[in-house]
């Protein structure tokens, strides 16, 4: 018999690629989603459940014979009375429904960087996070994805949309702090692995390409057959013009604290490579493709209580 799953967000980016791997297995999945009522292509495939920290008995109800929990769970900015502190909140509720519901493993999806004494709330919330796992009586795993990319990511489409349409690109400072990106599916695989696991560990999910942030614009601009000019700006005029950009999208195109993250050479690892997909390649895979759709953060997430990874 198919052990049953949990999935927070399996309509989401990140959980969709765990639960379409899961599905392939034989698994049975169910999802905690804050938008139950979401149309998608998975649902009748998935068993689907709200997901509401407030609601802590229904949170353990709904967790009742779930063998593994995939948490990807997150925010990437503030909006609507929702930030990271509140987001790190939520999660414990959810973890401490896990426990009293008796899920046998926990993987959940962090951010290489994450620290709880980080300056930044992007990695600080994700470190409590990781503290609360950690002390919990749970059995987990966390994955700490760099920069993710695949199909439907936002960041790196959005840099070719930006590529495509103008005559020059601004680079935070020198340009040189790293990314080391890793797919969005090998991402779903190594969750999955540590699932399968009972050790309790930390893994990074890396790719086997490291780039500096100007050689990242360089090599999407290449894949999309553009020239722009690199003008390298401070944080606060990149922070300015990305407002700019904003205000013309409708959408957050780059936080204070992705700039300063970037700057601060969070998105990469010390460790091995652990995924095997290498970004150029996809880049010049996917070329037709990449950047000529703005993907919009805020429709895809917030105008939706709830958000995912």
């Amino acid at each position: 018999m198919p052990s049953l799953d949990a999935v927070t967000g399996a309509f989401g980016y990140t959980g969709r690629h765990i639960t379409k791997r899961l599905l392939a297995s034989g698994q049975t999945v169910r999802t905690l989603t804050g938008h139950p009522d979401r149309p998608d292509p998975l649902r009748e495939q998935v068993d689907v459940r709200p997901l509401d920290f407030d609601a802590i008995d229904q949170l353990t109800q709904d967790l009742q014979g779930v063998e593994t929990l995939y948490s990807t769970y997150w925010v990437r900015f503030a909006q609507g009375g929702l930030d990271h502190a509140r987001a790190a909140e939520n999660l414990k509720r959810l973890f401490s429904a896990a426990e009293r519901a008796g899920v046998r493993r926990v993987v959940h999806v962090s951010i290489t960087g994450a620290s709880s004494d980080s300056p930044l709330p992007y990695f600080r919330g994700k470190g409590l996070v990781e503290e609360a796992l950690h002390q919990s009586g749970l059995s987990h795993g966390i994955v700490r994805p760099a920069l993710i990319f695949g199909d439907e990511d936002i960041l790196l489409h959005n840099i070719a949309w930006i590529v495509r349409r103008l005559p020059f690109f601004p680079i935070f400072g020198d340009g040189t702090y790293r990314v080391q990106p890793v797919h969005v599916d090998d991402l779903a695989e190594l969750a999955i692995q540590l699932g399968n696991e009972a050790e309790t560990r930390t893994i990074d999910a890396v790719g086997p390409e490291t780039y500096t942030f100007t050689a990242l614009v360089e090599r999407i601009a290449q894949a999309v057959n553009r020239r722009p000019k690199l003008v390298h700006v401070s944080p606060d005029v990149g922070f300015a013009l990305g407002r700019i950009g904003s205000m013309v999208t409708g959408d957050v195109l780059i936080t204070r604290d992705e700039i300063r993250g970037l700057m601060a050479d969070l998105l990469v690892s010390h460790a091995s490579p652990t995924a095997p997909t290498a970004l150029g390649a996809w880049l010049d895979a996917h070329r037709a493709t990449l950047g000529v759709q703005y993907v919009s953060e805020m429709k895809r997430h917030f105008d939706r209580p709830k958000h995912h990874t």
